[in-house]
């Protein structure tokens, strides 16, 4: 996998007419999301800044990942796994901006674990005097978070690298990872979901607040990694100077259309070496996620282990994931 950007070229496959699922069950699904987010952000209120400060002071890498570690997320955490052959690398999985890991993978984590990948999933990003929302806190202590965690993923599993999967910041926040905090050559793969790799608006961030109760109250006044995420932030210009990619990493980003955070859906795109640009509608015309979705969709699942395995793994497709 080598060139500059490559986006994906599936072979033409049977059309499905356009499928726009109706307004009002997005909204159930979306509602269900932000309920879920404040029941478990309610019992992570003090918890998860204490374990931000146990996991600094903690010299055992494994037990400092395990303080980050999102609790109750089916088929993640298992700090016994050990990778196979035909998977060897641990997959860490870093939620979105306002979401937890409890609540952002509960979809992908099973179908990756059934599969027989070694899965971690963190909560990170939390802020004094914020309770339910994470990843709020500016995107550099968040790497550090991240770094934290996969040093004790590497640790408990002996493995030598991770692939990373994230959604919305957790795809592009990995990046200053890679870049500043060392973590290139500890990663083999990221998979971005509809990642803010070059920013977006206040009007975008505002939307996903809408998701999250009392997230709109904090987007301008209390939301450090707001506004390194948006468009010409300082944190921005120096991910992005010089380049989106680190040499030795594979990147895919996975986009939709129907984004309506992270606006227009190509800035997305990254541009360099090993690099798939994936935009769901080239695989499936009928399939319409929005951001928030993008985490629980089934075509976005099944390109997921794709990027993670393209040897064994065929591109998505309608036929095969929409109806599937």
């Amino acid at each position: 996998m080598s060139g500059t950007t490559l986006p994906r070229n599936p072979q033409p496959r049977t059309t499905l007419p356009r499928i726009t699922p109706p307004r009002t069950r997005i909204a159930r699904r979306l509602a269900a999301l932000a309920a879920g987010a404040g029941l478990l952000g309610t019992a992570l209120v003090g918890a998860v800044p204490a374990q931000a400060r146990t996991a600094a002071q903690d010299t055992n890498p494994i037990s400092a990942a395990q303080a980050l570690a999102a609790p109750g997320v089916p088929g993640a955490n298992d700090w016994s796994c050990q990778p196979s052959s035909a998977h060897p690398r641990p997959v860490v999985l870093v939620h979105g901006t306002f979401a937890n890991g409890s609540v952002n993978w509960l979809t992908i984590a099973p179908a990756l674990a059934a599969q027989g990948y070694c899965v971690y999933a963190l909560t990170y990003g939390a802020e004094p005097g914020v309770p339910l929302l994470r990843a709020i806190a500016p995107v550099a202590d968040s790497a550090q978070q991240l770094s934290t965690f996969v040093d004790g993923v590497l640790a408990a599993t002996g493995a030598g690298q991770v692939d990373i999967v994230g959604h919305s910041q957790g795809g592009m926040m990995p990046r200053y990872y890679l870049k500043f905090d060392g973590g290139a050559a500890k990663v083999h793969t990221l998979v971005g979901l509809a990642p803010s790799n070059h920013g977006t608006t206040l009007d975008g961030l505002t939307t996903l607040a809408q998701s999250f109760p009392g997230a709109q109250q904090i987007v301008a006044s209390a939301c450090p990694a707001c506004a390194d995420q948006e468009v010409g932030s300082a944190m921005l210009a120096q991910l992005n100077a010089g380049g989106d990619t680190m040499p030795g990493v594979d990147y895919t980003v996975i986009a939709t259309k129907y984004d309506e955070v992270v606006t227009p859906y190509t800035s997305q795109f990254l541009t360099g070496p090993n690099v798939h640009n994936v935009l769901v509608q080239d695989l499936c015309p009928a399939n319409v996620p929005d951001h928030v979705l993008m985490a629980a969709d089934p075509v976005v699942r099944h390109e997921v282990m794709h990027a993670l395995d393209p040897e064994h793994v065929a591109d998505a497709t309608c036929l095969a994931n929409l109806t599937g």
